[in-house]
């Protein structure tokens, strides 16, 4: 071949080749633009309800792509104005200030309406203001203080989640806002509010046999006339020691020592006092040895006679509820749950107010009601404070989720609840009467509600949404009448995403019988003739469902949202497998002595019947993901099913799962660990773990890493220095890490 006739085929292959590599460039490009388009958005949290005790009006917020609205509504005429006009109030705030405000929006925060409705006060930087709604003019008040909130907590970024600080890092305000406890030099002490004077009310505390302020759980209460705290001091002396080494100081490493124990370890011992403010005198609480328990502090009667806990065996096979003495710190057992699986003691939450998930004490404080699983749906039950049965108040196969307002005027109780058997997820409101009859439910629209009851039970606020309808907030009557509609997301017309509805799916589960199901995501652009890899979010342990179930849980996950990542050009999936919450304790059992069984072929299975319906699925190109425990399972599906996961990235993962009693040697327990699975590795695989991580400790992943260096498998590993479980603010680093490793090996 000549030399003009070589150089003349080059140029007819780069005319055909070029144009074809810059619309690639420029559909990769327009795909990166679109990612991050979704990944700015943040969905809103619909109408923030005020209600003002005096005539049963409310004030809420409503963020608008125009500014932020704050309306006055009056349900008994249901009307409703504007309560503050934005533009004028950025007005004031501009002459107040003498500069323009960057944001579109109020930029306040901490709105307090006064009692008479003819002013406002709100918090912008460090001021604090006062706004006449008359006139519009707007008062500095003051800097504001440095009074503890409400409730500080350390985040579980801090390496110190299990230890004490000598400083201490949490602070409890009393109900009547006088009153500040906290714990520092391993003491407990109580400030006054008013004059910051500092009252010492032990001297006894040590490292590691401390007061239990500083845990990211912190169990403490106030009594209802501010005169009394019940706390716990904590013993764990006996506790190992995890290293959290520092590796990133200028000068030298240094190492940290957190107190911490394994599943097969005794638990820190724990004893619960009740503090009297005035005296100092301190209580013990009678709890027996307890140290194979855990408890927690459900609250108060109104009058401060009686205290109420939970109490649990660690293996969560019994539970039991307390009423305890403050005065001499005798307990009594006033009803006990048992299981020869586990009881679902997260359920339960504080008692009222708000209304305790598990446990309500009526007005009359001789009745209770009280959540049970024991016919295998979650209902409720009516009990005398004696314990005696009255009544149950609900039935049927579905399961309660919560107790959300008691009437016991109109004699009502309302709860949220899954009644639709088509739609299993679905939240719903429900009432019955407190005979257990007239069972009604209140709500129609498919999806979840968050229902906020007015203080006279005469009305709720109702926000709802679905994975495929944006979140409505609206105004009801209590029996589900609907009022108006508050609040609505525009968010189809307001945003140039060319949003693409995701799709609801049912499938079988591995044993061919039992339903799960899911939510497939497709990109904006989306072509049923082409094939695109898939990429599946998983998590899978028995504490959670993560499927999304409402509009604004598309774009929350923590470890990078499957609607997002989907606009890269992949089909993303998620779906809760058999061994999750939510569906009754059968479907949940299924994860006792089963971890690590049932979850990979279940998600398996659901993959290949999604896929014989939708050939645009490329079933060689599948990837998967998950953090925590969705970081265990994302490697258990690259090594159990290595011929259909490709791709996978594991973050912060354990290295092996339970249900029940972890005793090593048991076969279900050896089962579990992802350890004696690394030769199976054939994909790509990346590890992720930052190493202050306290919960689950970066020596998991390198157990890992050991296992499948040992298995001579070759794999990519990113380590995140000075962060904690939850990653803090590079976050965003790992969240972009796990996008370019999906974009390069899956290439969409």
């Amino acid at each position: 071949m000549s030399h003009r006739s070589g150089l003349l085929a080059f140029f007819t292959v780069f005319a055909a080749v070029a144009p074809s590599a810059y619309a690639q460039d420029s559909t990769r490009a327009e795909h990166e633009a679109m990612y991050r388009r979704y990944a700015d958005y943040h969905p809103p949290r619909g109408a923030r309800v005020h209600w003002r005790m005096e005539d049963g009006s409310f004030w809420y917020t409503s963020d608008r792509p125009e500014g932020t609205l704050v309306y006055l509504v009056d349900p008994a005429k249901n009307a409703r104005s504007i309560l503050i006009d934005g533009e004028r109030l950025r007005q004031a705030l501009r002459l107040k200030l003498g500069h323009d405000l960057p944001e579109s929006a109020i930029p306040f925060d901490g709105l307090t309406l006064a009692a008479d409705g003819k002013s406002a006060t709100f918090a912008m930087g460090d001021d604090d203001y006062e706004l006449d709604l008359g006139t519009y003019g707007v008062i500095r008040l003051r800097a504001r203080s440095g009074d503890a909130p409400p409730l500080r907590r350390t985040q579980w970024a801090s390496p110190r989640y299990y230890g004490a600080t000598a400083d201490g890092c949490c602070e409890l305000r009393s109900p009547d806002g006088r009153w500040i406890a906290g714990e520092k030099h391993y003491n407990l002490f109580i400030r006054s509010a008013d004059d910051g004077q500092v009252v010492q009310s032990t001297d006894d505390g040590l490292k590691d046999f401390d007061w239990d302020f500083d845990e990211y759980f912190s169990d403490v209460k106030w009594s209802p006339d501010s005169s009394r705290l019940a706390a716990w001091k904590v013993d764990s002396r006996q506790l190992n020691s995890l290293p959290i080494v520092h590796w990133v100081k200028q000068r030298k490493e240094e190492v940290e020592w957190v107190r911490w124990r394994r599943l097969d370890e005794p638990l820190e011992r724990r004893e619960l006092f009740v503090v009297d403010r005035p005296s100092g005198k301190r209580t013990r609480i009678d709890l027996g040895d307890g140290s194979e328990m855990l408890f927690e502090i459900l609250g108060w009667r109104s009058d401060g006679s009686k205290l109420f806990l939970l109490r649990t065996d660690r293996y969560s096979r019994t539970l039991a509820l307390l009423e305890a003495d403050p005065a001499t710190g005798a307990v009594r057992v006033v009803v006990t749950e048992t299981s020869e699986t586990f009881v679902r003691s997260m359920q339960f939450g504080t008692l009222a107010p708000p209304l305790a998930d598990g446990f309500a004490l009526l007005g009359d404080e001789k009745r209770f009601l009280w959540l049970s699983e024991r016919d295998g749906w979650n209902h409720v039950y009516l009990y005398g404070i004696d314990g005696r049965l009255v009544r149950r108040l609900t039935d049927g196969e579905f399961p309660v989720d919560r107790v959300v307002a008691v009437d016991e005027k109109s004699r009502w109780v309302y709860f949220m609840a899954h009644p639709d058997l088509q739609r299993p997820y679905d939240t719903h409101l429900c009432r019955v009467d407190l005979d257990g009859r007239h069972f009604k439910r209140l709500t129609v629209a498919t999806g979840q509600h968050e229902i906020e009851f007015a203080p006279s039970k005469k009305y709720f606020i109702d926000v709802h949404s679905s994975v495929d309808r944006p979140m409505t907030s609206e105004l009801r009557t209590a029996d589900g009448t609907l009022l108006q509609v508050l609040d609505r997301d525009d968010f189809a017309s307001s945003r140039d995403l060319r949003w693409r509805p995701p799709e609801e799916f049912t499938v079988k589960a591995d044993d061919g019988k039992t339903d799960l199901y899911g939510v497939l995501y497709k990109p904006y652009d989306f072509d049923p003739s082409r094939k695109y890899p898939v990429v599946e979010f998983i998590y899978s342990d028995f504490q959670h469902v993560v499927t999304p179930k409402t509009f604004a849980s598309s774009f929350q996950f923590y470890s990078g949202a499957p609607i997002k990542l989907a606009q890269l050009g992949f089909i993303t999936i998620a779906v809760d497998a058999r061994g999750t919450p939510g569906r009754g304790k059968k479907f949940l059992d299924d994860a006792f002595g089963n971890w690590g069984r049932r979850e990979i072929p279940d998600h398996v299975a659901v993959l290949r019947h999604l896929a014989e319906k939708r050939p645009y699925m490329d079933m060689e190109r599948v990837g998967i993901h998950g953090y925590s425990w969705g970081g265990y399972f994302a490697l258990r599906a690259m090594l159990l099913a290595p011929d259909v996961y490709r791709v996978g990235v594991a973050g912060a993962g354990p290295v092996r799962g339970w249900v029940g009693r972890p005793e090593p040697g048991r076969e279900e327990y050896e089962y579990s660990s992802n350890l004696p699975l690394a030769g199976n590795l054939r994909g790509k695989l990346l590890l992720i773990h930052a190493t202050s991580d306290v919960n689950v400790p970066f020596s998991a992943t390198m157990q890992v890493a050991d296992a499948l260096i040992r298995a001579g498998k070759f794999f990519d590993l990113i380590v995140i220095p000075e962060e904690g479980h939850p990653l803090g603010p590079r976050a965003g680093y790992v969240e972009e890490a796990m996008r370019r490793y999906f974009v390069d090996n899956l290439r969409p």
